[in-house]
């Protein structure tokens, strides 16, 4: 394609709103529209502020420099690869995340949890000393709990070995290899083994739930992301129910369990109608995450 329409990061932002448009794209890994996502994309691409377009709209741009942009705005509009795994990068409030194919794109409502130390149900922050992150992906949700829980272990368990690489790069950028421990497990599978008789304050998880039928549905954009880490089974409850019971084994007695499930709370209350569920409030409303006592866990076998 030839890059002489074009001159301007102006040019270049309108072109890119109108190809996105254009091609319908999903606007679900970040961005909530075609504007802030052609923006987010050229500014990286330029290595320009993410925060500062207006002074650099009606700069002229070298040759090079917009065919770099057209490239990515071509890749994002034929190829539909989610802008994350364009720009090697994934935001989840003021945290900055790698991310690749090997992980899904961190987006999580728990993370809207965290700064606020899970209040009112985590009374006392500061006595919080074990924390078990099921599903970790990317290990963002154990080191934003990190900051959050300054008197924590974390220990981040995930089935992939290609997903806990990436997980160990973002721990390494964040230099919490002192206080996240990444292990290899099916769930708790190989708990005992890598965690000993260890009993955790909280167990945090968002792991895959999205029903069969609602994954035949999904978005090209979410093709590219590693499908067992959105699939859920039939119902989305697969990896729930094995998480829910097994929980008050690794619960202390005072202990929480926090599950994130989506749009699955039908499923979920179906799935667990003996149980009396917490939903907490988040940006999404008060079906997105909920939590069970180590009292109520430790009736299920």
């Amino acid at each position: 394609m030839s890059a002489l329409p074009f001159s301007t990061l102006r040019d270049l932002l309108r072109y890119a709103v109108t190809r996105f448009n254009t091609a319908k794209l999903f606007f679900g890994h970040g961005s909530a529209n075609a504007l802030d996502e052609a923006a987010y994309l050229i500014l990286h691409t330029l290595k320009l502020p993410l925060d500062k377009i207006e002074p650099f709209l009606d700069a002229r741009l070298l040759p090079s420099e917009i065919e770099a942009v057209l490239a990515v705005i071509e890749r994002r509009s034929v190829e539909r690869v989610p802008a994350s795994y364009i720009t090697n990068e994934a935001w989840l409030g003021t945290y900055n995340f790698y991310v690749d194919e090997r992980v899904i794109v961190p987006r999580s409502f728990i993370a809207e949890l965290i700064p606020e130390r899970f209040s009112p149900w985590v009374q006392e922050p500061d006595a919080i000393t074990d924390i078990l992150e099921l599903c970790t992906g990317s290990g963002c949700l154990p080191i934003m709990l990190a900051d959050a829980f300054d008197q924590a272990q974390i220990d981040a368990v995930d089935i992939s070995k290609e997903a806990l690489a990436v997980a160990q790069r973002n721990v390494d950028t964040y230099e919490l290899q002192d206080r996240i421990n990444l292990i290899e497990s099916d769930l708790y599978n190989k708990l005992s083994e890598k965690a000993g008789n260890k009993r955790y304050d909280l167990i945090i998880t968002n792991p895959p739930y999205v029903n069969s039928g609602s994954m035949q549905k999904l978005p090209k954009e979410y093709m590219h992301e590693p499908q067992i880490a959105l699939a859920g089974g039939a119902d989305g409850m697969d990896l729930v129910r094995k998480i829910v019971r097994g929980a008050g084994e690794w619960l202390k007695p005072n202990g929480l369990l926090m599950v994130e499930i989506g749009n699955e709370r039908a499923y979920a209350e179906a799935a667990f109608c003996d149980l009396e569920l917490t939903w907490l409030s988040t940006s999404a409303g008060d079906d997105m995450v909920f939590l069970l006592h180590a009292e109520q866990l430790g009736e299920i076998n």
